[in-house]
């Protein structure tokens, strides 16, 4: 494993939580070394982008960037089996979802696959919710 990794080894349906400098990205682990998230093109030209949900290896994703299992919604909302959230993100595979870095971002894509509810902790923290809001204006 690279330098990045976490300590634990992710299992089926957890969040992945990966620390990027100015923002955190979120993937669901969906088996074998992989994961699926929602990716935003750096280049692009309109206010409210169309994002590509892809699945991709968990290294891929992760780089050098160092990254944890996060799944401190639990204690909130009941996680649904890990059968349900693998074959629900893998149904999104392909496919394009409007992008907004407050109301519908990576973080809000992986929570809804594991709880069935569309949640953010990140835009909630005003550093985060800024540095968002700084990478989508320079990257339009």
């Amino acid at each position: 494993e690279s330098s990045g990794s976490s300590s634990h080894l992710p299992q089926r349906g957890d969040l992945i939580e990966i620390f990027r400098d100015s923002y955190q990205h979120w993937a669901v682990y969906v088996g074998d070394g992989s994961v699926v998230h929602l990716v935003v093109p750096s280049k692009s030209r309109t206010h409210f982008p169309q994002g590509a949900v892809r699945e991709e290896t968990l290294r891929a994703v992760v780089g050098n960037d160092q990254w944890q299992i996060n799944n401190s919604l639990d204690s909130t909302y009941r996680p649904r089996p890990a059968d349900v959230i693998v074959t629900e993100a893998r149904s999104w595979v392909g496919r394009t979802i409007t992008y907004h870095s407050i109301r519908r971002n990576c973080e809000h894509f992986a929570t809804e696959q594991r709880y069935g509810v569309s949640q953010t902790l990140q835009a909630h923290r005003p550093f985060s919710a800024v540095a968002l809001s700084v990478v989508f204006v320079v990257n339009t």
